[in-house]
């Protein structure tokens, strides 16, 4: 039986740990944070996913969690590689360190995999280099760079269902990791070299990252000429060719809003994807001015904001753009209040729904979680001062909204509800 030793337990690394170890693996994990080490070796999680309670408890006996590594036949990378936003370049310190941590292991025949997102040849000119700190030289121990393609709310099912992408150093090493993955991934797993398979985890991003930016521009024009830019949206999908994604109030996540980053480190001026990235890093600005003009004459307004995860129904507020847009609102004067049924730590005070609309003069939606869906307007409008409601992703019941009295403002809405 192969022991696998995966360093880094977070959004990814530990789903990942964990179907390796359910499919018979012996998986030891890998986290410098004590206190999640400690509570996975009590059984619990410290990450909200649908799923990964049950894989616990499947992989009870093959799996537990420590502070380092240890001796093991593969070694995998998961952990976070951040952006500086004051360099707006990645910092890839991290991948370092689990690198410098397995050289001190490392033995011939060893396979390492990693899975973090970096920026093409950083297995070449980094890791690589790092491992052979080791006394062995690549080929005397084995490498893979195998990118996850899962998002949060639905990880588990697409690491198990979703295609894989893997760049092998050599044909011994594709051969063993693809193994290894086939434990558990249904879907296709597809060879490449390591540059490319680099290289095809930022594109991927990337285009959803451009897409989205053409829907903002899309619902900015469309608010401009009269339009509403979702039913557009709609009829234009409609073509066999056309798949426009949603416009929103910003992107978040840890990978969409800086992949388009990890490319310019290697590459000096790609203009579509910086133009991209702005007009999507805008959307909080623009958000703002929308709810400006809804409260102008309302004297020291009270706003209320609902949702601050990165996406709907998941508990995860890294990058998400419901930060820059609170920070930009108490810079125009505003008091912010905050409500998210997910999320369970964030910059700011995280209340109740009664207690965030409380006295509040306009309602924000910034995450499409879908219990706002079914939120009963007369009810909040009650303990609001003044009833207004921007709705930036398009998922309140409106009609509902304006019968209790609000003011309704949609993005990408051109004319009048």
């Amino acid at each position: 039986m192969k022991k696998i030793c995966v360093l880094g337990l977070g959004y990814m690394g530990l789903p990942t740990a964990l179907l390796l170890a359910s499919s018979g693996y012996r998986v030891v994990g890998v986290d410098i944070n004590e206190k999640v080490v400690e509570s996975l070796n009590n059984g619990k999680i410290h990450l909200k996913e649908p799923g990964l309670e049950e894989l616990m408890v499947k992989a009870k006996g093959y799996f537990e969690a420590k502070r380092e590594p240890e001796n093991a036949d593969v070694f995998l990378i998961a952990v976070p590689t951040p952006l500086d936003h004051s360099t707006k370049t990645p910092e890839l310190k991290y991948v370092k360190i689990a690198g410098e941590m397995i050289a001190s292991f490392l033995k011939p025949e060893n396979l390492v995999i990693v899975e973090s997102t970096v920026p093409p040849g950083t297995s070449e000119r980094i890791v690589i280099p790092i491992l052979e700190k080791s006394g062995l030289k690549a080929g005397e121990f084995y490498y893979v760079y195998c990118p996850e393609r899962a998002i949060p709310g639905r990880t588990i099912y697409e690491m198990v269902h979703n295609d894989r992408i893997m760049g092998a150093l050599d044909k011994t090493s594709a051969n063993m990791a693809k193994e290894i993955y086939s434990s558990f991934v249904r879907g296709n797993i597809y060879l490449t070299d390591i540059r490319t398979a680099e290289f095809v985890k930022l594109i991927e991003n990337i285009y959803r990252d451009v897409n989205i930016a053409l829907a903002n521009e899309f619902a900015q024009i469309a608010e401009e000429l009269g339009i509403n830019v979702w039913e557009a949206i709609e009829l234009a999908n409609k073509h066999p060719r056309v798949n426009i994604l949603k416009p929103g109030p910003g992107v978040g996540g840890h990978c969409i809003p800086l992949d388009s980053y990890f490319l310019a480190a290697v590459f000096p001026n790609p203009r579509l994807l910086l133009t991209a990235r702005e007009i999507n890093e805008l959307m909080p600005n623009y958000t703002l001015k929308k709810v400006k003009e809804l409260v102008k004459d309302i004297k020291e307004p009270t706003i209320t904001v609902l949702g601050v995860a990165y996406k709907g129904n998941v508990d995860d507020a890294r990058e998400s753009p419901a930060l820059k847009f609170i920070r930009l609102a108490e810079n125009e004067g505003f008091k912010v209040k905050v409500f998210d049924p997910y999320v369970k730590s964030f910059e700011y005070p995280l209340l109740s729904l009664e207690e965030a609309v409380k006295d509040s003069d306009c309602i924000v939606v910034i995450t499409d979680h879908d219990l706002f869906k079914n939120l009963e307007p007369e009810k909040i409008g009650k303990l609001m001062r003044n009833r207004n409601v921007f709705d930036g992703r398009n998922i309140l019941k409106h009609e509902e909204w304006q019968k209790a009295g609000f003011k309704v403002k949609v993005l990408g809405y051109g004319s009048k509800l």
